[in-house]
């Protein structure tokens, strides 16, 4: 693996990486799908689980045509996830939630980077958070769902012309991982073991990058 100094561009995840949201968005699914059945639900927060980079968007369409095996309409989804934002914009904007480890990694040395999040939670969403947080001043650019992730990394690294060998995208997921590769760029992954046999480099704490 190269050092992180060798590197001039940073895509970040968020969840997982920046914040330890996951448990919170847990509650989000439980909370917006209360009315149905309770084996159902846990089966959609185990599969929210397994593909953390997936947006909302994806998952609510997933719980309809695969768990509950019913159509649903744009429209829907558009209105579960609305309701899902609302109280996760309620839960997530707390210091407390934040991983001191990665936070400190971008308060100290996020300025030697060109850095952007890229994520699978909602864009307008995360944008908020990371402004009422104080974090929005360290990247260029936050984005997030309805997009998907390695979409978002195409038009990204198109619009700035970044150099595919100079970046690399730090997530926790397969997801962020299919991301990076599909888009030619480096990955390493971070608070996930499983990522161990897969990307450029695993790291367990920010400061073994150098």
């Amino acid at each position: 693996m190269k050092n992180i100094t060798e590197y001039k561009n940073i895509l970040w995840d968020f969840d997982g990486v920046i914040m330890d949201s996951m448990p919170i968005r847990d509650r989000g699914f439980i909370e917006v799908l209360k009315s149905f059945p309770e084996e159902q639900v846990n089966e959609l927060v185990a599969y929210h689980q397994k593909n953390g980079g997936l947006s909302r968007y994806v998952k609510f369409r997933y719980f309809y045509e695969q768990i509950l095996k019913e159509s649903i309409t744009d429209e829907q989804v558009n209105d579960l996830a609305l309701k899902f934002s609302e109280i996760m914009l309620s839960l997530l904007i707390d210091e407390a939630l934040l991983i001191r480890d990665s936070v400190d990694f971008i308060l100290s040395k996020g300025r030697n980077f060109n850095m952007h999040i890229v994520s699978g939670s909602d864009g307008k969403e995360l944008n908020h958070i990371c402004k009422e947080l104080n974090l929005s001043q360290y990247f260029i650019s936050i984005h997030g769902s309805p997009t998907p992730k390695t979409q978002l990394v195409k038009e990204l690294m198109e619009k700035h012309g970044y150099n595919k060998n100079e970046t690399v995208l730090i997530g926790d997921s397969f997801n962020d991982y299919d991301a990076a590769t599909k888009n030619g760029i480096h990955f390493i992954g971070y608070n996930n073991e499983e990522l161990k046999s897969v990307g450029n480099h695993y790291v367990a704490y920010f400061n073994e990058l150098g």
